[in-house]
């Protein structure tokens, strides 16, 4: 087996939608139980790339046969769940910062080292609830020894693994393109777990969406309902573990990054707009033989 990162980079709002309404949101982000962290599911992650495939006998291969011959073999290419990395809040400076805390570095750490990485960045940085940790460079969202993200006022901290974060995720997510790398970490901001799940509840994009009558153009009995949205700029990793059952591991890669150098469109609301995303492979680590 050999399994590598997969990230994902949202161009357009990304719908990826649990189908029921909670509170006042009719159609709300999927987010974990335990955690309440915004995810792309892998299965959504995986039809896409399925229906981008053209070639039958390669996408039965390489995703499984259809569901008439499903018991005859598995598909070689496994997703998991695609969960939020970088959050993109507004800022008072600098217009938006990428947040991120602990807890989200510490589980990317864990994928980082089944994806067998050599390059680590050396410690996940722990602020206090007051504080945040900024990279010790050019910084875009900082004025003086502060941030204000939404309507929270943190005091900024130069970090060193702050900007070994930057660093990486950067070459990762925008691998040939020094100017957004570079952008990443002029506003990277790594906050406490606390105050990360304070701005996951204020900091997605909520959409009123409208039906109208035909005839007289106004809104349609029962035609009001309300979307939730990542926002532009959100940023989400997994993982993508290949098995040679009917395909090699090389013919398996391969093929995933054929299908991923063009923007793909994740989750619903396709016809509006939302979900055109850039999606990249790293890494690569022999498991098993």
């Amino acid at each position: 087996m050999q399994s590598r990162l997969i990230f994902v980079h949202a161009l357009t709002p990304l719908q990826a939608g649990t189908g029921q309404g909670v509170g006042t949101i009719d159609l709300p982000v999927a987010r974990e139980k335990a955690t309440g962290l915004p995810f792309l599911p892998g299965s959504s992650l995986k039809g896409v790339l399925r229906d981008a495939c053209e070639d039958k006998k390669i996408r039965a291969e390489v995703f499984g046969p259809e569901p008439d011959g499903a018991s005859e073999y598995a598909g070689s290419a496994a997703f998991s769940d695609v969960r939020l990395l970088l959050l993109p809040v507004r800022s008072v400076i600098g217009t938006f910062a990428w947040v991120t805390s602990p807890f989200i570095l510490l589980r990317l750490l864990r994928d980082i080292d089944n994806a067998g990485f050599s390059d680590t960045p050396s410690e996940v940085p722990s602020p206090a609830i007051q504080n945040c940790f900024v990279s010790d460079g050019d910084r875009a969202i900082c004025e003086g020894n502060r941030v204000i993200l939404e309507d929270l006022e943190l005091h900024s901290e130069e970090s060193v693994n702050a900007k070994e974060w930057a660093q990486w995720i950067g070459k990762h997510v925008f691998p040939a393109d020094p100017a957004w790398q570079q952008m990443l970490s002029q506003r990277i901001c790594i906050v406490s777990d606390d105050v990360l799940s304070f701005l996951l509840d204020t900091g997605t994009e909520v959409f009123a969406r409208i039906k109208l009558e035909d005839d007289s153009k106004t809104v349609a009995k029962g035609g009001l309902w309300y979307e939730e949205a990542l926002p532009t700029e959100s940023i989400l990793s997994g993982i993508v573990a290949a098995t040679p059952v009917k395909s090699s591991l090389d013919q398996v890669f391969a093929l995933l990054e054929k299908l991923t150098s063009k923007p793909l469109q994740l989750g619903g609301k396709a016809t509006v707009g939302r979900g055109f995303c850039r999606v990249m492979l790293a890494g690569g680590i022999n498991n098993a033989n």
